[in-house]
């Protein structure tokens, strides 16, 4: 059995969005800028696509959503943007978020602090959650924006974002958020919620690489990314992708008809698998579950390397990660575990699994009795874990896994 549980890094690309977007490829192939009906033809298809998006996102008329190639074009978008027009032309230098944002946040922010903005890189708790009151405790009469990711691609954590919101609004500090892990799988309300920019990705709620959007509140004034032509009322040049913007609004439209029912299936399924994990000694699964998007599980088990675990998974292809797959040629400990306080060894031994709508009951199955076969071959030649008993006669007597 094939088993794909790494359904933070990317999705499978839903059978009905492969159909929608079909007909863009080689039959309504026309640019859409232009003015003939080659072009005109793909305008009532952006139109639905735009409008599933505006309306899974609850999203009002004066709102933008721009579309982008991907959340980290996005990301970058807002932090560089936010940069030019309110530090560089403006009187702010500083700019707040966590230490645990996706790497097209943190290294974004690395880049502005080359070019002499204040970084302010908060800490998280022991559950990995951005408190609203850290976030206010660091916002100055300096402070241009605060970006704060919806929900960990790590541990699936949620942070308070609404809390995060009130208080950005009421500093009248600008307020983005990375929801890429949030987006199609936990109600996303942006009437509910005070944020000015929300990044998201199509391929996280089983849409197609290679395509994003930002929505931007109010249709506030932001400096383009890319200069050239008037696509997208001049806020992103490049001819648009219809093949693909079909594609997310159909998928966006799939992931949020029926949000908490789904999600509760997936939460069911995840649950059963976790609890199964940590029937193991010595294992733990990082933050509150009731907190946490429905799809996912870090978990950390003594005496067993991430990467030799990954490994063992793969050898019965069940398909997880060690962390986000954007770091994950990074062998260092998992940042996020170090965040949250886990010691160096611990941080070694964290694996992601995270699952969708198209993971099954017998895939569960098969994945607890792989896993579990897994740990035990992993911790008999782990020296972490083992224990060597006394030699008798210079050869060892044996060996016994310890268990608190």
């Amino acid at each position: 059995m094939q088993v794909y549980l790494d359904n933070n890094a990317t999705t499978m690309v839903d059978p009905l969005v492969v159909e929608a977007m079909q007909p863009f490829f080689s039959e309504l192939y026309g640019n859409p800028n232009s003015l003939h009906k080659f072009g005109t033809s793909a305008h009532p298809a952006l139109s639905t696509a735009i409008d599933q998006i505006y309306t899974a996102l609850n999203a009002s008329d004066n709102d933008d959503i721009v579309f982008t190639s991907c959340a980290t074009e996005s990301n970058n978008w807002v932090l560089q943007s936010v940069f030019t027009d309110l530090i560089v032309n403006g009187d702010k230098n500083h700019i707040v978020t966590s230490e645990v944002e996706h790497p097209s946040v943190l290294s974004t922010c690395k880049f502005l602090e080359e070019q002499g903005v204040k970084v302010t890189y908060l800490p998280v708790n022991d559950q990995g959650i951005v408190e609203a009151h850290t976030v206010r405790s660091f916002i100055t009469d300096k402070t241009a924006l605060v970006s704060i990711m919806w929900a960990s691609n790590e541990t699936g954590m949620i942070n308070p974002i609404k809390d995060i919101g009130e208080i950005c609004k009421e500093k009248g500090v600008l307020f983005h958020s990375d929801a890429v892990q949030a987006v199609g799988k936990i109600p996303v309300d942006l009437q509910d919620v005070s944020v000015d920019f929300v990044s998201m990705s199509a391929h996280k709620f089983h849409g197609p690489k290679g395509v994003g959007a930002l929505y931007i509140k109010d249709s506030k004034a932001l400096t383009p990314l890319f200069h050239g032509g008037e696509h997208m009322g001049g806020r992103r040049s490049g001819t648009l992708n219809v093949p693909f913007i079909v594609g997310m609004g159909k998928a966006i439209e799939l992931a949020t008809s029926n949000i908490k029912e789904t999600g509760g299936k997936i939460r069911a399924k995840r649950d059963r698998l976790e609890d199964a994990i940590l029937e193991l000694s010595d294992t733990f699964v990082v933050g509150d579950r009731q907190n946490r998007t429905p799809n996912t599980i870090l978990i950390s088990i003594k005496g067993v390397e991430g990467e030799g675990m990954l490994w063992d998974l793969n050898n019965g292809q069940i398909g997880a990660s060690t962390g986000s797959a954007c770091a994950s040629e990074d062998l260092e400990a998992n940042t996020v575990m170090l965040a949250i306080g886990a010691d160096n060894e611990l941080a070694h031994t964290g694996i992601r699994l995270s699952l969708s709508r198209f993971t099954t009951d017998a895939e569960v199955d098969y994945t607890i009795s792989h896993f579990k076969g897994a740990v035990a071959r992993l911790r008999a030649i782990s020296s972490s874990f083992a224990i060597q008993k006394p030699t008798v006669g210079g050869e060892v007597k044996e060996c016994e896994l310890h268990h608190h």
